[in-house]
């Protein structure tokens, strides 16, 4: 979706970071934000501004004066997750048992992608105009590409595992997204936990008992896609 310029020059302010803005103009950048990630993580990041001003409590024109185009708020809205992002994969990296480690950092992006839809619109179809979208993309793939080989160098992942698994496992956890999340979120930790143990080398003759199943019964595979508003406007 193509940026929505203001028709209002910025002001000023526009752009400055929070530590140059007054008391006040910083507790309403926080709103917009906070407003924002409610807004994206409900709607996805095509939300109309206006709808994220109304939840702000601020007018249209104060969101743009802050925020001039939608990539910037999106950006801004998301720097703490890609921050979070960064540091699952740190931990993930730095964890001694390479395959407890890739499942960790699995189980963060499956719960993410099922409860935030602004999260699932940005890293799963892409939003390349913010975020540094190619930039981030081919970083985490080439840590995920290092957690693999460890994982398969420590004898934990059978040799036939391929890489576009993980791809693969995540599109069809973000197919759940639609589902309520009562129900996504149990129905993708249970998928994970089902598939990873097919991914390992040598699963135990005794698996750990998988994650209760979700409330889903075939019904659920005609459940109408999220209403996205179809024009953009402020």
């Amino acid at each position: 979706m193509p940026d929505q310029p203001s028709h209002k020059p910025p002001g000023p302010a526009a752009g400055a970071a929070p530590a140059e803005l007054r008391a006040d103009a910083r507790r309403n950048r926080e709103r917009v934000l906070d407003a924002a990630r409610e807004v994206f993580a409900a709607q996805g990041v095509d939300a109309p501004m206006s709808a994220v001003a109304r939840r702000a409590g601020v007018g249209v024109a104060t969101l743009y004066r802050r925020f001039p185009t939608r990539s910037a708020l999106v950006t801004a809205a998301f720097e703490d997750q890609l921050a979070v992002c960064a540091t699952a994969f740190e931990e993930a990296l730095a964890d001694p048992n390479p395959g407890h480690g890739l499942y960790t950092l699995l189980d963060k992006v499956c719960t993410t992608l099922v409860t935030d839809h602004g999260f699932e619109t940005v890293f799963m179809a892409g939003f390349p105009e913010a975020l540094g979208y190619d930039r981030e993309r081919a970083c985490a793939e080439e840590r995920l590409a290092h957690l693999v080989q460890r994982a398969r160098d420590a004898g934990q992942l059978r040799e036939d595992f391929a890489p576009a698994d993980i791809p693969l496992l995540l599109l069809a956890v973000s197919g759940l997204a639609a589902q309520p999340p009562e129900t996504a979120l149990p129905a993708a930790r249970r998928l994970l936990t089902y598939l990873f143990q097919s991914f390992q080398a040598h699963p135990p003759s005794r698996p750990a008992p998988l994650p209760p199943a979700p409330a889903l019964d075939l019904s659920g595979l005609h459940r109408p896609a999220p209403v996205r508003t179809a024009a953009v406007r402020p």
